[in-house]
Order: C-alpha cells, then structure tokens, then sequence
C-alpha cells in the first residue's frame, strides 16, 4: 500500500512549467531590420532556471512540382537564460539569413506556415525539468505592431504587469 501511494504521489506530483504565451505575436522593427517576436511570462511564484527556447517555422514549399513541408530552427537573439523569474520577448531578428526574408503576410498564409514553440527549463523548487510548448499560425501573428510596455514604476518600485502581456501597439509610435 505504501508503495503504491508512493507512485501515485509521485506521478501526480511532478511540477509543470505554468508559462503564460502572448496571445498573438508580432512582426516589429528591431534594430534597423525587423523581428518575428512574442511573449512569455512565468506564471508561478518560483523562478525557473537555465530556460531554453527554441522556435522552428514549418511551412508547405514547392519543389520540382510537389508540395511539401519544410522545418526551419530560427535563429534567436537569445536563445537560453539562465534565471527567468518574470518575462522575456522572443526574438527572431529577419535579416538576409532568416527564413522569413522577403516573406509577406500573404506568402506566410499560402504557405500555411506555423511558428512551433518549446520551451524547457529546471523548477528550482523540485530540481526538475519542465517544458512549455505553443505555437503560432499565420492569423496569430500581427504585421507593423510591437509589443507595449509591460513595466510600471510605482513609489519608486519597478513592477510588472502580466495582464499587459497579450498587448500591442502600432510600430509607429
């Protein structure tokens, strides 16, 4: 009987990474090019460490006359950090390199194109790995907007507001 509660203690017990993902994310100017970008928030009161992202692009090309799908690992700005106790953007600057060079809102819908997400990192509470995984298809991704500002400084504290996390703005402000 003990080793059975064990078990099930165990198995119901593991922690999960409660990572909150922007609804929708954004393709925005980023240092004189642009950048596929989108949020994540840590939902729970400890901190994750040693956190990893990786963004693949999947989307449905021609070649010799036959469609198939292609998979394609974005390159990040930054694609781990080391503590991640409340938010990070994602950042896929689009320059010569990317896959996403030259493409337009209508080539991404064509190609029904999908951003996957994953995302693994240690819960310092239980010392064990937990992964977060979403995904973003082309009606998710909103085109010339950025991101508002999450931070608030009140009494002379810095805060952060995860309500703010889903908002945009035009680019051009």
């Amino acid at each position: 009987l003990a080793l059975a509660t064990g078990i099930l203690f165990a198995r119901f017990s593991r922690p999960s990474a409660k990572i909150l993902f922007s609804n929708n994310a954004v393709i925005a100017p980023y240092r004189g090019v642009t950048a596929f970008e989108f949020r994540i928030a840590n939902e729970r009161s400890n901190q994750l460490i040693e956190a990893n992202v990786t963004v693949t692009l999947s989307r449905f090309e021609t070649e010799g006359g036959k469609r198939q799908r292609k998979f394609y690992q974005l390159t990040l700005e930054r694609k781990s950090v080391m503590f991640f106790p409340l938010s990070w953007t994602i950042v896929h600057p689009i320059d010569e390199s990317s896959p996403l060079a030259g493409v337009t809102k209508k080539e991404l819908h064509d190609s029904d194109a999908e951003f996957l997400v994953l995302i693994t990192a240690i819960d310092e509470t239980f010392s064990q790995t937990v992964h977060a995984r979403s995904s973003y298809k082309p009606n998710e991704v909103i085109w010339g907007s950025k991101f508002s500002n999450m931070f608030h400084t009140t009494a002379g504290q810095l805060t952060v507001d995860l309500h703010r996390i889903h908002n945009v703005e035009s680019a051009s402000q």
